[in-house]
């Protein structure tokens, strides 16, 4: 019996497989029909997605492998730009440009003219501060502090030139010694051997290189000794006496004065020690104090009084940094309201230079004039030609009818520089030049001495507009050089720009500034961004550091510089 109910149990169970089953309920058909459809969809749904991804995947994959491709590509031709720069940015790149090929092969070309220069210098003046091409010798132009090799430290590194890094680094480990009895610029020794220094710090974070920065720095600061805190001009540095030179009467230069604020102020970031920065933050201080409404400071300063004495205004030799490092402090603290007067100073000044400002007849050059008293002197220095690239980078902080202003005169002043240049018969620019009616533009002093103004006011203008034409303009200059100052043992100056007549010196800033920008110029934006660095006077580039307060914490001290209003014009520490 219960046999028979498990066998009648079984049966009931297959019946749903029997095909007569569902021929005699036709609802069931219908529902089973439904879902036999249904599941197919799904299935087919499901294999159709797989298939889709399958093929992105393997699309992404080929693409992966073409970027890969390029980017083996492009380090083989130019492997220096993929160098440690940019793997230590802060800020990754947001999208990849693709490079003209042009300026690949410019930037080589650059390229070999340093390597040019350093092997000369290396083979002639090793460990000396300049190379005299000529004579395959080097000289002490600045107490035997290694000038050349300090400066061009950061060129090296940015070029990625490794090898010759490491033995600059070696000479600087083992080698350079400060202690020299030795009358030395202040401004000169900050500028070249301070901030090169920084800046290879900042590049390589080998900490020798603070460490060297350090012990320098601390032999200059006997020289802002004065009673006013405007420093003397030279020091000793074995023994730190500090003076002014005879030939300006007693009184401290405005530019050797006013031009330390950022190498001392990136020190005592980089060392936690207030007392560097507080020494130069006092000389823009007093000099706030009486700033004059124009905004514009005569060349001279007495280091007693803290007051200006009669003497010439000029954007050209010993007035020029000062103005510069008004902008660029700013620039240097992120653009925070902690170092915003030295932003309003520069605004000042600013409006000060544009009363300078004179166009030549017939061409319609604009010029920057100098001024003693209420006399203007229509003479502009090729060191004046830095202000083009300063008012770009300074025309951002405006508001936009200013910017436009201040972009349009940078652009118009850069022309002029550019013809300094293409108007002698060798396309290298004289010292000066004077601008009579009718005449336009005059060569005065007729030298050329490998300066670098107007190639770093054409770098920044490029930066900052994009517009190729200043590269055009800067590739002019170096095909100059290339063809008027290269020797078989480096790159000389020229005693006349008229006749091509070379002299002995190879100038150390020919490697730290006028080949430096002139790599920048044709490098990517992202290869010493302007949002990261700050470049000081000699083309050594510092890293942003944002201020907030001002304040800088020593071990037992600290110091908060504040800005007042500008109304009221003073600064209180």
């Amino acid at each position: 019996m219960g046999k028979n109910r498990s066998s009648s149990a079984a049966a009931s169970k297959w019946r749903y497989c029997n095909p007569g089953y569902y021929l005699k309920r036709p609802k069931r058909l219908a529902l089973l029909f439904i879902a036999f459809v249904g599941a197919s969809f799904f299935i087919w749904d499901r294999q159709t997605l797989v298939r889709e991804y399958e093929v992105e995947i393997s699309q992404l994959s080929e693409e992966v492998n073409q970027l890969k491709s390029t980017l083996e590509e492009l380090k083989s031709i130019h492997g220096d730009v993929f160098k440690s720069i940019d793997s230590r940015s802060s800020k990754p790149s947001k999208k990849v440009i693709s490079e003209d090929p042009l300026d690949i092969q410019r930037r080589e070309k650059v390229k070999d003219a340093m390597i040019h220069a350093w092997s000369s210098y290396e083979k002639y003046a090793w460990g000396h501060d300049e190379l005299q091409p000529q004579s395959k010798n080097g000289v002490d132009s600045f107490g035997g502090l290694g000038a050349t090799l300090i400066d061009a430290l950061d060129t090296l590194y940015i070029m990625g030139l490794e090898e010759q890094f490491q033995r600059a680094r070696e000479w600087v480990a083992n080698t350079l010694d400060f202690n020299k009895d030795y009358d030395a610029s202040v401004f000169e020794t900050t500028i070249r051997v301070v901030g090169g220094l920084l800046s290879a710090y900042d590049l390589s974070g080998d900490k020798v290189f603070l460490e060297k920065a350090k012990d320098i720095t601390d032999r200059l600061l006997p020289a802002w000794n004065t009673p006013s805190g405007i420093p003397y001009n030279t020091i000793n540095l074995a023994h730190g006496n500090a003076r002014n030179p005879g030939w300006t009467g007693g009184n401290s230069i405005l530019a050797d004065s006013g031009t330390e604020q950022l190498e001392f102020i990136a020190l005592s970031e980089r060392t936690g020690d207030p007392k560097y920065q507080r020494v130069v933050e006092k000389v823009v201080e007093v000099l706030n104090g009486t700033y004059p409404d124009d905004g514009l400071l005569p060349i001279y300063i007495n280091p007693h009084s803290g007051t200006a004495s009669y003497s010439t205004i000029t954007f050209g030799a010993m007035g020029d940094s000062f103005y510069e490092y008004l902008l660029k402090v700013w620039v240097q603290g992120n653009r925070t309201s902690a170092v915003r007067g030295y932003r309003e100073m520069w605004e000042k000044s600013m409006k000060g230079l544009f009363s300078l400002v004179r166009r030549s007849t017939p061409s319609s050059f604009l010029y920057i004039c100098e001024k003693s008293g209420d006399m203007l002197t229509d003479k502009m220095d090729e060191l004046a030609c830095f202000a083009p690239g300063m008012l770009a980078l300074g025309a951002s902080g405006y508001g936009q009818t200013d910017s436009q202003k201040y972009l349009l005169l940078a652009e118009e002043l850069a022309w002029t520089c550019y013809n300094f240049y293409q108007s002698t018969p060798t396309k290298l620019a004289g010292e000066n030049y004077f601008f009579r009616s009718g005449q336009d533009m005059n060569v005065g002093t007729s030298w050329n001495i490998l300066r670098p103004e107007t190639i770093e006011s054409l770098f920044y203008l490029w930066r900052l507009t994009g517009n190729k034409t200043y590269q055009e303009w800067g590739w002019n200059i170096f095909q100059a050089f290339e063809k008027n100052s290269r020797i078989e043992t480096g790159y000389v100056g020229l005693k006349d720009v008229n006749t091509g007549v070379k002299d002995n010196m190879m100038q150390s800033f020919f490697l730290a500034e006028t080949l430096k920008y002139l790599y920048l110029l044709f490098s990517p934006p992202s290869v010493i961004s302007l949002d990261e660095w700050v470049f000081n006077t000699e083309a050594h580039p510092l890293r942003i550091m944002a201020r907030h307060t001002g304040e800088i914490s020593g071990r037992s001290e600290k110091r908060t510089i504040r800005i007042r209003g500008r109304k009221e014009g003073k600064f209180e520490g």
